[in-house]
């Protein structure tokens, strides 16, 4: 009977664990759209909306620790609370900069954005694509789709460099708005740690199945 209701403990765990995922890919695309589209309005409303996902980690840390500490896990299980603790603070952190990136956009409101916006925009739908297929690996409990989001984290990284160079360059050869192009470099490299958080969250998704993590 223990280990039955200890078996639902867990899939209410996984369910809300899915819940916090689907909220965040939410926040990010919505952001990727604000920023794109300049949309000010999106912005603050993604910047004030941050306390959602703050409660639902919370909801899911406290279950955590009562499954760790009022229950007596097998190893398998112990393993999948203890990765799903690890996911969930990346998780939070995702859904952080996506209001780090939102104060952005309010700061660039008034000025057109240099032509890096394209680049930005490229590396900000791999980085969402990262974190969808890691929300994904951990919904099907797939080692091999976590390990492909692993493998797609030099895309993002190469993108950011090619950001910051062609932001170093225009600073240097051109007339152009300098508080502009810094921050929307910050905002690119909000991007690349989304993508850096997308792969922790992988491979604590491997972890959880096989009980390693992945060798750098």
């Amino acid at each position: 009977m223990a280990r039955e209701y200890y078996g639902q403990q867990l899939k209410e765990l996984k369910n809300r664990m899915l819940l916090l995922g689907s909220m965040i890919e939410g926040v990010i695309e919505d952001t990727v759209r604000a920023l794109v589209s300049q949309d000010i309005e999106k912005a603050k409303e993604i910047a004030a909306g941050d306390d959602k996902v703050d409660k639902l980690v919370r909801q899911i840390e406290e279950q955590c620790y009562s499954l760790l500490l009022r229950q007596q896990p097998v190893a398998r299980d112990l393993r999948e609370v203890s990765a799903a603790l690890k996911m969930i603070t990346d998780m939070e952190r995702i859904g952080d900069h996506g209001t780090d990136i939102s104060e952005l956009i309010i700061l660039m409101s008034e000025n057109p954005y240099p032509e890096e916006i394209g680049m930005i925009e490229e590396m900000s739908k791999e980085a969402m694509i990262m974190l969808m297929e890691a929300v994904d690996a951990f919904a099907q409990a797939d080692a091999g789709k976590a390990e492909a989001v692993i493998g797609k984290d030099d895309i993002v990284d190469a993108l950011f460099l090619k950001v910051k160079d062609s932001i170093a360059l225009s600073l240097k050869t051109s007339e152009t708005d300098a508080k502009q192009e810094l921050d929307l470099l910050m905002a690119a490299k909000y991007f690349e740690r989304i993508g850096d958080h997308a792969t922790n969250i992988a491979e604590w998704v491997i972890f959880g199945i096989t009980g390693e993590l992945p060798k750098d």
